[in-house]
C-alpha cells in the first residue's frame, strides 16, 4: 500500500513543481516533464525504480492524445490549408526524412532503423513550436500558418509511422505477420464508429448521468485502442480512426471536454517515464559528442528547411525564424522510439542515444528562434529598401497598417480633411 501511494505522490509533487517552472522560464510543459523524470527516475534521485510499468500505463495517455487529434481533423479545415498541410508538409517529410536517414546510416544504424529515425526525426514537437511562435507573436504571421500546417501534417504522419514501424521490426526479425487478421480489424474499427458509436453516445447521453458519459468515453478509446493491440496494430492508430469517424458528432465538445483532464495527466505521465528511462549516463560519459549530435541535427534540420521556405512557400526575411521554431524533434519521436524498441529495430547504444538528442533538442530550441531571428534580421537589412523620403508640410498623419481599424481610422481622418 505504502508504495501504491509514494509513486502517484511523487509523480504529482514533481509535475506541481517542475512544468510550471518549465513553463516560466519558456522551457514548456514537455521539457518540465522530461526534466522531473530525470530528477526522479533511476539517473536521479531514484525515488521511482519501476520505470517499465509506469510506462506501460502512461501508454494510455498517447492514446487519448491521438484520438483527441483525430477529433480535431474535421474535413473543412484541411480543405482550407490543403496546399500547405499536404504538399509543404509533405516535401517536408520525404526531404527531412531522406537526408537525416542518410546521416543515421553513415553513423552505422542498419538501414530499417536508419529509416525509422530519420522519418521520426524530421517530426517537430507542436507543443513546442506553437509555445515558440505565440511567444515571438509568430502564430499569425504566414511564416507561423506554413508552420501551423507543417506540423499539422507531421501529426497526421506520425500515425502511419506507428502502424509501419512494428511492421519493419516485423520485417526484421522474421516474425509472422496477419495481414488480413490486421485488415478485418481496420475494417471493424469503421464499421463501428460509422454505425455503432453515434447512436450509443445518443443513449448514454439520455441518462443525463455525465461521469457515465466519461467513462463511455474511456471505454470506447481504450477498447478500441486494445482491439487494434490484438490485431498487432498500434493502438493510438485505432483510437486516431475513432476520433476521426467522430469529428461531426454533435458530442465531440463533450468528447473533448471529459478526455482532456485524463490525457493531459496521462501524457505527464508519459513523458515523465521517458525522462526517467532515459540514459543520463551516456551524457555524463561523452558530453562533447552528445552536444555535437545535437547541434548538428537542429543545424542540419534547421538548414534543410530554410531552403525548403521558398517552396512552401515562405518569404525570404521570415524564412529562418521558420526554420527555427520547427528544428527540435518532436512529442512523438519517443512514442516512437518506444514502439522502435519494443520490436528490437534500434541496436545499442542508439536506442538510447536518439531520445537524448530529442530531448536536448527541445531544450535548445529557444537557441534556434534567437538564431533564426538573427538570421533574419541580417536578411531584412539586406532586402528591405531604404525607407521613402515624406514632406512634413504635405503629410501630417501617417497610417502605418490599413486593416479593419486601418480604415476606420482613415474613412475619420478623410472626413475631416486630411
Amino acid at each position: 500500500m505504502h508504495d501504491l501511494l509514494f509513486t502517484p505522490i511523487v509523480f504529482l509533487i514533481t509535475a506541481v513543481l517542475l512544468v510550471p517552472l518549465a513553463q516560466r522560464f519558456g522551457l514548456g510543459s514537455v521539457l518540465g516533464y522530461l526534466i522531473g523524470g530525470c530528477v526522479i527516475g533511476p539517473w536521479g534521485l531514484q525515488l521511482i525504480r519501476n520505470v517499465e510499468v509506469i510506462g506501460h500505463v502512461a501508454e494510455i495517455g498517447v492514446v487519448l492524445m491521438l484520438f483527441l487529434i483525430g477529433l480535431e481533423l474535421q474535413p473543412n479545415k484541411l480543405m482550407a490549408m490543403r496546399r500547405t498541410v499536404f504538399g509543404g508538409g509533405i516535401l517536408q517529410m520525404a526531404v527531412c526524412g531522406a537526408v537525416l536517414a542518410g546521416v543515421a546510416a553513415l553513423l552505422g544504424l542498419p538501414w530499417p532503423a536508419a529509416a525509422v529515425a530519420g522519418l521520426t526525426l524530421a517530426l517537430s514537437s507542436t507543443a513546442i513550436a506553437m509555445q515558440s511562435m505565440q511567444e515571438k507573436n509568430l502564430d499569425n504571421t504566414p511564416a507561423g500558418k506554413s508552420a501551423f500546417a507543417i506540423l499539422l501534417f507531421q501529426d497526421m504522419a506520425a500515425i502511419p509511422l506507428l502502424v509501419v514501424v512494428p511492421l519493419l521490426g516485423a520485417a526484421h526479425d522474421g516474425a509472422d505477420f496477419n495481414g488480413m487478421f490486421a485488415l478485418g480489424a481496420l475494417i471493424l474499427v469503421v464499421v463501428i464508429g460509422r454505425f455503432l458509436m453515434h447512436p450509443a453516445l445518443r443513449l448514454i447521453a439520455k441518462t443525463g448521468i455525465r461521469e457515465i458519459f466519461t467513462a463511455f468515453a474511456l471505454l470506447l478509446v481504450l477498447g478500441i485502442a486494445q482491439m487494434m493491440a490484438l490485431a498487432h496494430l498500434s493502438m493510438g492508430l485505432g483510437a486516431f480512426l475513432a476520433g476521426v469517424l467522430l469529428a461531426r458528432s454533435e458530442y465531440r465538445k463533450a468528447l473533448e471536454a471529459d478526455l482532456e483532464p485524463f490525457k493531459g495527466l496521462l501524457l505527464g505521465l508519459f513523458f515523465t517515464s521517458v525522462g526517467m528511462s532515459m540514459n543520463l549516463g551516456l551524457l555524463a560519459e561523452a558530453p562533447l559528442k552528445m552536444i555535437a549530435l545535437t547541434v548538428g541535427y537542429m543545424l542540419l534540420k534547421m538548414g534543410l528547411l530554410g531552403a525548403m521556405a521558398r517552396l512552401i512557400p515562405v518569404s525570404t526575411v521570415q524564412r529562418w525564424p521558420f526554420a527555427g521554431v520547427l528544428a527540435q524533434g518532436s512529442e512523438f519521436a519517443f512514442v516512437l522510439f518506444a514502439v522502435a524498441n519494443g520490436n528490437a529495430l534500434i541496436p545499442e547504444p542508439w536506442n538510447h542515444i536518439l531520445p537524448l538528442i530529442v530531448a536536448m533538442s527541445m531544450a535548445l530550441t529557444p537557441l534556434s528562434v534567437f538564431v533564426g531571428e538573427r538570421l533574419a534580421q541580417r536578411l531584412h537589412a539586406r532586402t528591405v529598401p531604404p525607407p521613402d523620403d515624406i514632406k512634413r508640410e504635405v503629410a501630417r498623419v501617417i497610417l502605418s497598417g490599413f486593416g479593419r481599424d486601418g480604415h476606420i481610422v482613415g474613412r475619420r481622418l478623410y472626413a475631416s480633411g486630411f
